[in-house]
């Protein structure tokens, strides 16, 4: 009987567990049965699991092609095998077959499906001997990438960005997303370079450094809560928040750009909420360093009472996460189109509530890592229909101000400019800097 690596064991037990529970890749690999991989282990587990996600659909059809019955609905557990099985034999150069073809045999046996194993190594042996997924090498091969994503998904955004843009962003999500870190001490990144990690300056800000060589996960920086890993375009969105002495995160958790908020004032007092227990416990542990001038609080950001409260108030609203499937490649497979009208329902409801909560003269940033309007400009284009005491506040004011402040890089801030749209809003489209998908919109309250 052929051992099963830790690597695979690790990836299986994990693509389960998404199917079975709707939890997240990102936390589940970051977990404790993942950290506790050796580097290789835990660098081929990551990749087993994020690959399978990405090519799931065409993997799917490439598996229909050998099995006997193609319609006929797989075990789960023998799916996942078939899945990992072919991925490594279509996308993995250095894989030796042997290993991709027996490993996957295995899990279906060690899962309680002795007999169904054999049909495990009769497709893969099947599929061993025909060439890989067109376009598998690059991630951006055009009969691929209509095999990326749900069709219903690549058909609307052509219709609203173009088919050239649809493209490119499907593309993206083919990809591992850059690792960046906020720098907020030049001793950290002193101490980052003497650990082997090569770094470089961001595309957009001035604080960012994209990682280029080594594990900052593997340093002592990070695990002491140093140094953090935060898409670049995640800290714009805070960065463009700006400035205020009373602050509300209202949708708080994980918690990095409430950290941005707390270095760029670090002065002000913040509240960050969230309605989950166990976030929010998350969120209290991540933002403990900066002692009690960050509250954590519990609630609904959508059921808020405060008013006139903060002057400012950043609404990073729960959303599809669209613009985020490189990184959570699970959401594809999951999202359906129906369920983006009851998130654009609460996404109302929590941007009422922010500007109940802000004062006269403050302001409100709106943000979503979505790429569908309806969570977007449409959500903004309702809330100020009903609003007379608000307002939008064209974006392209804030990039200047940041330009000013030295927040952007100079390049940065004239690529921006070409991300603003006709309502005054950013959208910033998934790899166009090398950052996931956010849109972002600010907001003023009137004296009215």
């Amino acid at each position: 009987m052929a051992a099963i690596s830790p690597a695979r064991k690790a990836a299986f037990r994990i693509l389960l567990a998404i199917e079975k529970t709707q939890a997240h890749s990102d936390d589940l690999l970051r977990g404790k049965a993942v950290s506790a991989l050796t580097a290789a282990d835990r660098h081929l587990a990551t990749a087993l699991v994020l690959g399978v996600l990405r090519w799931q659909i065409a993997l799917d059809q490439r598996i229909r092609e050998f099995v006997d019955r193609p319609n006929a609905r797989l075990d789960l557990e023998i799916q996942t095998a078939l899945r990992l099985g072919l991925f490594q034999l279509v996308n993995l150069d250095r894989i030796p077959v042997h290993a991709a073809i027996d490993e996957s045999v295995e899990l279906a046996k060690h899962a309680g499906h002795h007999f169904a194993a054999r049909m495990v190594n009769a497709v893969l042996r099947k599929a061993s001997a025909r060439p890989r997924l067109q376009g598998s090498d690059d991630g951006a091969g055009e009969a691929a990438i209509k095999l990326t994503h749900p069709a219903w998904m690549v058909e609307r955004w052509s219709r609203f960005y173009g088919a050239d843009a649809a493209h490119a962003m499907c593309a993206h999500g083919q990809n591992q997303p850059a690792s960046t870190i906020p720098l907020t001490s030049p001793a950290v990144e002193e101490e980052l370079a003497k650990a082997g990690i090569g770094l470089e300056p961001g595309r957009l800000l001035s604080a960012a450094r994209l990682v280029t060589e080594g594990d900052v996960t593997a340093t002592a920086p990070y695990r002491e809560g140093r140094v953090r890993l935060q898409d670049e375009g995640s800290q714009l969105v805070a960065e463009i928040a700006g400035h205020g002495n009373e602050i509300l995160d209202c949708c708080a958790a994980p918690g990095g750009k409430t950290l941005v908020l707390a270095e760029r004032n670090p002065r002000a007092h913040i509240v960050a909420g969230d309605a989950s227990p166990p976030r929010l416990e998350q969120l209290r542990v991540r933002l403990a360093l900066h002692g009690e001038r960050i509250e954590c609080r519990l609630g609904d950001a959508a059921a808020m009472t405060e008013e006139d409260a903060y002057d400012l108030v950043l609404a990073d609203v729960p959303c599809s996460g669209t613009g985020t499937l490189g990184r959570n490649p699970e959401i594809r497979h999951r999202l359906r189109l129906e369920e983006l009208a009851n998130q654009a329902d609460r996404q109302r409801s929590i941007l009422r509530a922010a500007l109940r909560a802000v004062r006269p003269s403050g302001r409100v940033v709106y943000s979503t890592c979505s790429m569908e309007p309806e969570e977007n400009e449409e959500v903004v284009a309702a809330v100020l229909a009903e609003a007379s005491s608000a307002r939008v506040r064209p974006i392209k004011k804030r990039i200047e101000e940041m330009r000013g402040e030295g927040v952007l890089t100079e390049a940065g801030a004239e690529s921006l400019s070409g991300s603003v749209m006709p309502e005054g809003y950013l959208r910033l489209f998934p790899g166009v800097f090398g950052t996931d998908g956010f849109f972002v919109a600010v907001i003023e309250k009137t004296d009215n």
